[in-house]
């Protein structure tokens, strides 16, 4: 293997926290089609549906419908409540 390829294929590894066997392993799964992400997601999506612990936290985590977040105040208050707390005034 050339060197430059072979040092790009260690740190590819090294950023997803694998080892070069672990990497190379990974992309011929995925290019013989064993290892579809899409597939994945699919059977983990309908494995999730099924779990009741899944459920109660999605229903945990649903936003309120109609109720957008007001990001101009939020802004407004936290530079209100920073100059508040570092003491300074536009004056």
């Amino acid at each position: 293997m050339e060197p430059l390829l072979e040092k790009e294929l260690e740190l590819a590894a090294q950023r997803k926290g694998i080892t070069k066997s672990q990497f190379i392993i990974d992309a011929v799964e995925r290019a013989l089609g064993r290892k579809d992400p899409y597939q994945l997601f699919l059977k983990v999506k309908a494995e999730s549906a099924q779990d009741p612990d899944a459920q109660r936290l999605a229903q945990a985590f649903v936003a309120e419908p109609g109720v957008p977040y007001d990001t101009e105040a939020a802004r407004a208050a936290l530079i209100a409540k920073l100059k508040a707390k570092h003491g300074i005034s536009l004056d």
